[in-house]
């Protein structure tokens, strides 16, 4: 049996629904549980984050998230499929009508995505000071917290609503089939297998 973890929401039902086309059967979580056994495949769902943990340590064989997620762990995992679905990018976002000032010896900036943005900021020459937030991260530069935010954007209509407007690109992500490494060698066929069939539902 091979182990999946899920992020919850929308990317797991995306990601169940390829499941659906490649082996004819439906799969879905029910009542809220958090354990899904289907198909000789045990399906766990879990926070978006803790995906690439659950992988790293065994826990899970496989598992789905994206590349976003991926980058900020930097965690030695093996790369198996690029599923196409969860694209958005990480980029910049600034008060409506600011632009960055790149000769200042510091920058402020408000994310989650701690590592990306200081690699992004510092390939640049900029020295960085990350403000570590969760959440709301829209207010930071209207209230003076940060110079800009990295966030996660899909249409950019979050940062609009909010009197911001978006910067530089600082990477394009989707959702990527990942696989623990002694997974991958203990099980191969099984997941070469299962690679495949999920390749042919990829339009």
């Amino acid at each position: 049996m091979l182990t999946i973890a899920l992020p919850k929401g929308r990317i797991a039902e995306q990601t169940l629904e390829k499941f659906e086309k490649a082996f004819g059967e439906k799969f879905v979580f029910e009542n809220r549980k958090l354990i899904l056994e289907k198909a000789g495949f045990r399906f766990l769902n879990v926070r978006n984050q803790d995906v690439p943990t659950y992988v790293m340590h065994g826990a899970a064989d496989l598992g789905v998230v994206g590349l976003d997620v991926l980058e900020e762990k930097e965690y030695d995992l093996v790369k198996l499929l690029d599923l196409q679905i969860g694209k958005c990018k990480v980029a910049i976002g600034l008060k409506a009508g600011d632009k960055l000032d790149w000769t200042k010896s510091s920058i402020n900036v408000a994310t989650k995505h701690e590592k990306i943005a200081k690699r992004f900021f510092e390939n640049k020459a900029m020295a960085v000071n990350i403000v570590k937030l969760y959440g709301s991260i829209e207010l930071a530069p209207l209230v003076g917290l940060s110079d800009c935010i990295v966030d996660i954007v899909e249409t950019g209509e979050t940062m609009k609503q909010n009197g911001l407007e978006v910067g530089d690109t600082i990477m394009l992500s989707s959702a990527n089939l990942i696989c623990n490494k002694n997974s991958y060698y203990t099980k191969k066929d099984s997941i070469l297998d299962l690679r495949n069939k999920l390749l042919q539902t990829i339009c």
